[in-house]
C-alpha cells in the first residue's frame, strides 16, 4: 500500500504511522471515536496508535500549571521552578529586550530547563537564540515536519519557490514512510 489510507478504526497502527496526517485529521478521528483530543500531535498520534491496536482509550495526561510565586522580577531574580509565561514575565522582558519580544518556542524551552539561573542570563539567552536563528542554527522540533521539510528543501534548492516546495511536500506526505525531504521528491514539480 503506497497511497495514504483513510484514517479509520480498521487501520492498524503500523500502517497508520507510515503516513502523514494533519493534526486536524487526528483530532477529528479522536472526536469520532471518543478519544481525548488534548495534547500535541505526537501525543495524539500515540493515543490513536494504541487505540487502533488494542481498542484502549488512553486518557490525556493532566498537566497542572502552578502559579508563579515570584512577586517581583529584576535581572538578579532567579528563574523559578515550573516557570509559566505570564503577563508579568512578558512585561519584564519587553522592558529589558524591547517591544519586539515574544515567547518563542526555543526561549520558552530555555526558561523551563534553566531553573535557578537569573533573568539577566535569560535576556542573554534570548539574544543568543535570535542570533542562532538568523544563522539558521535552530533545531525544529520533531512534530513540525512541514517546517523541517520546507527548510531542507530550500537548503538543497536555492532559487526554487515556496509554491514548488509546497508541491513537493504535498507529494511527499502522501507517500508511505518518513516525511523528510529527499531530492527524489522533485519529481512532483518536473
Amino acid at each position: 500500500m503506497n497511497e495514504r489510507p483513510e484514517l479509520n478504526k480498521n487501520l492498524d497502527s503500523k500502517t497508520f504511522r507510515e503516513f502523514y496526517y494533519l493534526k486536524e485529521e487526528l483530532v477529528d478521528f479522536c472526536r469520532k471515536n471518543g478519544l481525548p483530543v488534548s495534547g500535541g500531535k505526537i501525543e495524539i498520534t500515540d493515543r490513536i496508535a494504541l487505540f487502533l491496536d488494542t481498542g484502549e482509550v488512553k486518557s490525556a495526561a493532566t498537566v497542572r500549571k502552578k502559579s508563579s510565586v515570584t512577586t517581583e522580577i529584576n535581572e538578579d531574580t532567579r528563574i523559578e521552578a515550573d516557570f509559566v509565561c505570564s503577563e508579568k514575565h512578558r512585561a519584564f522582558f519587553k522592558e529589558h529586550i524591547g517591544n519586539s519580544f515574544s515567547f518563542n518556542v526555543a526561549f520558552q524551552k530555555w526558561l523551563k530547563s534553566n531553573t535557578g539561573k537569573t533573568y539577566r542570563e535569560a535576556i542573554e539567552a534570548y539574544h543568543q537564540i535570535l542570533a542562532d536563528k538568523k544563522k539558521g542554527k535552530t533545531k525544529i522540533d520533531r512534530q513540525f515536519e512541514y517546517n523541517t521539510y520546507i527548510r531542507d528543501f530550500f537548503e538543497d534548492n536555492k532559487g526554487k519557490s515556496l509554491e514548488e516546495a509546497i508541491k513537493c511536500w504535498k507529494y511527499k506526505k502522501q507517500l508511505k514512510g518518513h516525511n523528510r525531504y529527499e531530492r527524489s521528491d522533485l519529481k512532483a514539480i518536473e
